[in-house]
């Protein structure tokens, strides 16, 4: 194994998918609370997926409209499918059936990847979103973000081998995955991910064992994977992960 010049991320294992739920959701409510005190606007890019499901279900709940002050909350996503918002695809209709509907957020606090746009110009157009809200220079420094982890170690909408990984000047870029379905897709850059202040990857399945120990517990093979390259460089990395695809980490990692 070699060592890694990078702070170590942070571990954490549950028994399943609602325990780790549970955790995140109350990491989202305490990192609100954390940027209200600084008097700052509480901002988070999501994930799409099924993992993030139930999550979003509980933050829709009524405990979690009452611990969270939703006017301040502004949403963003990491990537998105190029589809129309109502196709059930698309990463804002996940978070909009599952928890925006039903909280009090102002709806000019949602800001979703037009993805009913062609690829190039939904990406040019959420950049231009991104910069408006953050600053024109610099990168944008999301409060929370929230990653998902695909069985080839793909995050966001980086693919392994896509171009998009070395994107050092845009926000967003549109990117097509090499496997089916071939959907196009608006994803934002690793320069992007890299600067979240809290970056968390919610991982859960057997299928994904051998690549999380390859990115947890080798610093060269890693970087073979696109989830492998998010660094905490401008704050916290954390693995919330299920027993399942924990199954090959060594104990002392967590």
């Amino acid at each position: 194994m070699t060592t890694d010049p990078n702070p170590s991320p942070h571990v954490e294992i549950f028994a399943d998918l609602e325990a780790m739920s549970i955790a995140a959701a109350r990491l989202f409510a305490r990192a609100c609370a954390e940027s209200k005190s600084s008097k700052r606007e509480f901002t988070v890019a999501l994930s799409g997926g099924s993992t993030p499901r139930n999550l979003y279900l509980l933050l829709g709940s009524s405990d979690y409209m009452r611990a969270i002050d939703w006017q301040r909350v502004h949403i963003f996503w990491a990537d998105e499918r190029c589809v129309p918002p109502e196709n059930e695809q698309s990463n804002f209709k996940l978070a909009f059936d599952t928890f925006l509907s039903r909280v009090p957020i102002p709806p000019e606090n949602i800001h979703r990847v037009k993805g009913e746009e062609p690829p190039e110009q939904a990406a040019s157009t959420y950049e231009d979103a991104l910069r408006q809200f953050f600053g024109m220079s610099g990168l944008p420094d999301f409060d929370l973000i929230l990653l998902g982890m695909g069985e080839d170690g793909h995050t966001a909408s980086l693919f392994p081998g896509s171009p998009a990984l070395a994107e050092e000047k845009h926000l967003a870029v549109a990117a097509v995955p090499k496997q089916p379905p071939k959907v196009d897709r608006v994803t934002l850059t690793l320069p992007v991910l890299n600067n979240g202040r809290r970056i968390i990857f919610l991982v859960t399945g057997s299928a994904k064992a051998r690549i999380l120990q390859e990115i947890l517990t080798n610093a060269e093979t890693k970087r073979n994977y696109p989830a492998g390259l998010v660094e905490n460089t401008n704050g916290e990395l954390m693995w919330f992960i299920d027993k399942a695809a924990a199954a090959l980490l060594p104990s002392n990692l967590w």
